[in-house]
């Protein structure tokens, strides 16, 4: 059987426009997020059971979280922390390149971590990049809190999960509830410092080591635990609406419709 073709992914090119996007929104809106926590939100409303509209999340990723209306072409409001629709439409476009290639990847069957299909974060080793700064600017920089590998992914994509925690409550079959669990906690792992010892450098291969290998393992089976909550969500598919019924006249009863006949020769005939 033929693999579907993944869609091309955000270049360097693009990265770097959507990161200058997110900066200068950042001079209106200080609580805007950096890329990577963007990146986790996105693949956690991939992953969503539901699939959540852009009029409801983008407002909880880069407003002030109330649910925005599409006019009557169709067209969302101009969210303030945008410096305008120009910026972004183009936002937009390109979160839609990145959400079609998670989209693809997390569909993909794929065998190992090596895979050119497979699905990776984009997370980026700040404590590498860091450390392999020139001295007098590593200097700059002493004494801030640096984010281990992976981590403000994995908050982007707990900030979904947390947000959205009707879609991402545990299913009543058991062992798709555990295994729900379990792929949350791989995720959950990376949320967490890395306290390790330092041994290898995701940043450069030959940069100063930075990150741990418990940290490696933990990124990897946090990738999986991506495949597979796509796959728990997909399976059962969007929660069905509970109907709550009103009370129901006796067979004997006059009906409820004002006909002045019995209800059981009547509506519930």
């Amino acid at each position: 059987m033929t693999q579907p073709q993944i869609p091309e992914g955000l270049n360097d090119d693009q990265l770097t426009e959507i990161d200058q996007i997110l900066e200068d929104m950042r001079t209106r809106a200080e609580e805007i997020p950096q890329w990577e926590f963007a990146d986790g939100a996105l693949t956690a409303l991939v992953c969503t059971r539901r699939a959540v509209p852009v009029e409801e999340y983008l407002p909880m990723l880069v407003g002030d979280g109330e649910l925005v209306e599409r006019d009557a072409e169709g067209q969302l409001p101009l969210l303030p922390a945008f410096l305008d629709r120009a910026q972004q439409d183009r936002f937009l476009e390109l979160w839609q390149i990145r959400w079609n290639e998670v989209t693809a990847q997390l569909d993909a069957d794929v065998k190992s971590l090596e895979d050119d299909d497979t699905f990776q974060p984009d997370a980026m080793d700040m404590r590498g990049a860091i450390a392999s700064l020139p001295e007098e600017e590593r200097q700059e920089l002493d004494g801030q809190e640096i984010p281990s590998f992976g981590q403000v992914w994995a908050l982007g994509f707990m900030f979904v999960v947390e947000n959205w925690a009707d879609e991402w409550t545990a299913p009543r079959d058991k062992e798709a509830a555990r295994w729900l669990n379990d792929a949350l906690e791989s995720v959950v792992a990376l949320t967490e410092d890395d306290t390790g010892t330092p041994t290898v450098c995701m940043y450069d291969e030959n940069g100063p080591a930075s990150t741990s290998q418990e940290r490696v393992e933990t990124f990897g089976e946090a990738i999986w635990a991506v495949y597979d909550l796509r796959q728990i969500w997909k399976s059962m598919g969007p929660r069905q609406a509970t109907i709550v019924k009103g009370e129901v006249p006796g067979r004997n009863d006059p009906c409820s419709c004002g006909s002045g006949k019995k209800f059981k020769k009547c509506c519930s005939a």
